[in-house]
């Protein structure tokens, strides 16, 4: 038994979400990569500094974007794997990312009225809908409550569901697009994340990459609105 680095941890992590749908405990983590509790938990908290895992209290993974260990708001169900979304965002991202999972259903409801809703989410093409993706947190504050951030980046089914929404729970209105912008940000911006070496964009990059799909304004960090 050896320590293990925390890149092997990251992709044994990414590979059980992969493939089974939910996070691997610390123990089968340890297991399978012949090493022990301790380093297991060093690999996690390194992780969790380089913001690839969120961590609760008691050191358990939450979420790996754009899987998450716990429900959100969003199921997304493949031919042979059925996933928690933390997002939107990330529940349009995986069939981007998964391979073998070329289409998805999403399933979720919008948070003003409860209307349900399931579209099947394609690497080919956005859904025809006409429901409204809102984010609540600005790009720049993403991370200073990453759950409250995800569970905040709902689909609405209408501009007067939102608005209703938003008086209701006091908010002011972040950023509303459409679905076709909402699959392109998600088709590529986890690209890579299952390959061993992968590394977070830059925020240069990362604002380059929200430029070109379509994003403006302040709340990207992309300037005046």
């Amino acid at each position: 038994m050896g320590s293990v680095g925390s890149e092997d941890v990251r992709l044994a992590v990414y590979q059980s979400f992969r493939t089974t749908g939910r996070a691997p405990s610390a123990r089968e983590l340890a297991n399978n990569l012949d090493t022990s509790l301790e380093s297991i938990a060093k690999g996690y908290a390194k992780l969790a500094i380089q913001r690839h895992l969120v961590l609760d209290a008691a050191g358990e993974i939450v979420m790996a974007h754009p899987f998450t260990a716990i429900p959100m708001g969003f199921s997304v169900m493949g031919a042979n794997t059925l996933w928690w979304g933390g997002c939107s965002w990330d529940s349009f991202a995986i069939p981007h990312l998964v391979p073998e999972e070329p289409q998805v259903l999403v399933a979720t409801q919008c948070p003003g009225c409860g209307l349900p809703v399931a579209w099947i989410v394609t690497r080919d093409e956005p859904p025809a809908t006409d429901w409204l993706a809102h984010f609540l947190v600005p790009v720049s504050r993403i991370w200073d409550d990453v759950i409250h951030t995800c569970s905040n980046q709902r689909l609405f089914c209408s501009e007067a569901c939102l608005t209703e929404w938003l008086d209701a729970h006091d908010h002011q209105k972040g950023y509303v697009m459409d679905t076709a912008t909402l699959w392109r940000l998600a088709s590529r911006w986890y690209q890579g994340r299952l390959d061993a070496g992968y590394v977070r964009r830059e925020p240069s990059e990362a604002r380059d990459y929200f430029k070109s799909v379509g994003l403006e304004g302040r709340f990207w960090g992309l300037g005046e609105d």
